[in-house]
């Protein structure tokens, strides 16, 4: 009982130093970013993305290689930390930074970044349906990703209305940058090796799959840089860093973090756990999918919205949770929300659009 309770307070102190970690390397990503002139929503998608999806990568990577050491069930905590962490931000981090305050799309992310998303997310699945990801398509997920970078700091400036509208007390020297990017990257090591020990140790102890801790604890706290980035800079107004750094993110989570950790499993591959294949790979594909019409009806992530994309979460993790524990409320459950909640989504998402067409029809 007592190594169960030292491995559960683990997990605190990790989160802990991850978030602190997270928050010093955004900081210092952005004072560098600005240095350079970097328009904001690109620093989002970019930068920002980076520093934050850095504990799921280390996560990750350190679960693969204890995989590579013959550490038993460590490849479905990698994957499936990248696949929940992706969940997570669109339907927890979006949905809570619309609910404290409308977040203004940019048309770019209806006409480049979120289809860009949907088809890595659909080429990851397909990668995945075989029950493993092999050590060539990791190589092809970063070759992706060199190409995206690319291109977008080559499109960076070609829209006038994408110009920096950050705090000019937001830039610093490029030392204290450097230092602030060092020390969260040491905190982020840190954090994510007493994380992974700690989850893993607590999904043993209470006999749940590391499947479904990883694409819950473990992702939850790997996303909190996320969630806290995105739920300043709504706060203070700057939704093109909030979206960015959500559509940044989840690009970043597919494209370098799964795909090194696959080319790091080397010949034997990046074991995919069934469930991830069945279930929980659907819903991060479909969840980005909503993001287009979403984004695309009105050009505002309404609070209305928001609200919706973290209550399908709540049922999201319920259903996890009674399927694990094998409740005998797992169907009752799941006809609600085909039969209740699915219906009201289809309904929210149909008067949408239409208000969109009608709005269109308008004059001027």
């Amino acid at each position: 009982m007592s190594g169960f309770l030292v491995s559960g307070l683990q997990i605190l102190p990790g989160i802990a130093l991850l978030f602190a970690g997270g928050e010093l390397f955004v900081a210092g990503s952005v004072a560098l970013s600005l240095m350079l002139g970097i328009p904001q929503i690109v620093i989002g998608l970019t930068v920002v993305s980076l520093g934050t999806s850095a504990p799921e990568l280390f996560v990750s990577l350190i679960s693969t290689i204890q995989g590579n050491l013959g550490v038993a069930g460590a490849d479905n905590l990698a994957v499936s930390n990248v696949v929940g962490s992706n969940i997570f931000n669109v339907m927890v981090v979006l949905g809570l930074s619309a609910l404290i305050v409308p977040l203004r799309v940019k048309s770019r992310l209806v006409r480049r970044d979120v289809p860009l998303l949907l088809g890595v997310s659909m080429a990851v699945w397909g990668m995945a349906s075989g029950g493993r990801v092999t050590w060539q398509a990791g190589v092809s997920l970063l070759v992706a990703m060199v190409m995206n970078v690319l291109w977008e700091l080559r499109t960076a400036g070609e829209n006038p209305d994408e110009a920096n509208d950050i705090d000019e007390s937001e830039r610093s020297t490029p030392l204290v940058a450097g230092v602030k990017l060092a020390v969260g990257l040491a905190l982020l090591v840190a954090g994510s090796q007493i994380l992974v020990q700690g989850a893993t140790a607590v999904a043993l102890a209470l006999g749940v799959s590391t499947t479904v801790i990883g694409l819950t604890i473990v992702a939850a706290g790997t996303s909190m840089p996320e969630l806290i980035t995105s739920l300043v800079a709504a706060y203070r107004g700057k939704a093109d860093l909030a979206i960015g750094n959500v559509i940044g993110s989840n690009l970043l989570n597919q494209l370098v973090i799964l795909g090194l950790c696959a080319a790091v499993s080397g010949t034997r591959g990046l074991g995919v756990d069934p469930v991830l294949i069945q279930r929980d790979l659907p819903v991060m594909v479909l969840t980005t999918l909503a993001c287009l019409p979403i984004f695309w009806t009105n050009g505002v992530i309404t609070r209305l919205e928001g609200g919706v994309l973290v209550v399908l979460y709540a049922a999201y993790l319920v259903e996890k949770l009674l399927l694990n524990l094998g409740s005998g409320y797992t169907d009752e459950f799941q006809l609600i929300v085909v039969v209740g909640l699915l219906p009201a989504v289809l309904i929210l998402l149909a008067w949408q659009v239409l208000a969109w067409l009608k709005l269109r029809r308008q004059p001027g």
